[in-house]
């Protein structure tokens, strides 16, 4: 299984085109919090929203506690980029449910720190940064790579172009780029397990674990990396070691279904059919209508007349 390359990783500088009908109306609730690094609230960071099925979107202000809300957004997916000048900016996708209490979306900002960022820079990236979205990403790695020949001090860079190689299943250059980034960052919880998922994806599973548990747990607040790292895990059949990071993965985002689901396949393996059931019954509960939905509805009628 690819492990989620871009789907873990933060895009550098993303702009979205945001256009403003009322398609991305409906009945769910969205709230949120940005802080800095120091977990001090964040006020006056854009948070910009933009539903997937609407093709629509619309910019919200965090206030002084750094909290922000939508109200009456349509369910199913949403990137959500969050910005603010002096900021790394950041990017997530997150899945509503329309007449759910949905659970909090938190973002934490990193502060720049010596780097002035140029109209040419911002260009350059924004530019990177379409080709990728658009799945161009030969184009996006040339643009970035001559972006980053003129700008050689923003060193991050790197992680964008590795981002392409990575897509291109390019490992061996993807971690390349990612290595670049650790010599400045030798501590970078994000390139450490992306220079695991490289490993991971080339089939070499120990060294990828390696790299996994240079990690601290308890400092991972992304779920994709958590689902990664439990994949990984459930691959090599440590299936303690699997719950964890999936358990913990749901608990940042409660309706994570593929994390639902391999959760009960865990609990399966391990022989826990009573768990088994409590999770393929909450993956039913939030997606009814997915396309692994009939297929949990199986294991739910099997587990059940044993």
């Amino acid at each position: 299984m690819k492990k989620a390359g871009i789907s873990l990783m933060i895009l550098l500088f993303l702009s979205a085109v945001f256009i403003y009908p009322q398609s991305y109306r409906g009945q769910g609730r969205m709230t949120g919090v940005v802080i800095d690094q120091d977990g001090k609230p964040l006020a006056g960071v854009k948070v910009k929203l933009y539903s997937q099925k609407g093709g629509a979107g619309f910019e919200e202000v965090t206030d002084a506690k750094g909290e922000w809300k939508a109200n009456y957004v349509r369910g199913g997916g949403w990137n959500i980029d969050f910005e603010m000048a002096g900021y790394m900016p950041k990017k997530i996708s997150t899945t509503i449910m329309e007449n759910f209490q949905n659970p909090p979306i938190s973002a934490k900002l990193q502060k720049i720190e010596g780097l002035v960022i140029s109209d040419a820079l911002k260009a350059g990236l924004d530019a990177g940064n379409k080709l990728f979205v658009e799945k161009k990403f030969e184009e996006a790695a040339s643009t970035y790579e001559k972006l980053l020949a003129i700008n050689p001090d923003v060193t991050i860079i790197n992680k964008n172009i590795g981002n392409c190689y990575f897509e291109l299943q390019k490992y061996d250059k993807a971690e390349e780029c990612y290595q670049k980034i650790l010599e400045k960052e030798p501590t970078n919880p994000e390139i450490i397990t992306l220079i695991g998922n490289c490993y991971a994806n080339r089939g070499e599973n120990e060294k990828a674990m390696e790299w996994y548990n240079k990690v601290d747990f308890e400092k991972i607040s992304d779920q994709m990396v958590l689902f990664n790292i439990g994949s990984s895990f459930y691959s090599q059949s440590k299936y303690q070691d699997a719950l964890k990071y999936y358990k913990r993965a749901i608990e940042i985002q409660k309706d994570f279904l593929d994390a639902i689901y391999q959760l009960g396949l865990t609990y399966l393996a391990m022989g826990n059919n009573a768990e088994a059931i409590a999770t393929f019954e909450s993956y039913i509960k939030y997606g009814a209508d997915s396309e692994k939905a009939n297929q949990v509805r199986q294991f739910l009628d099997f587990l059940k007349k044993k």
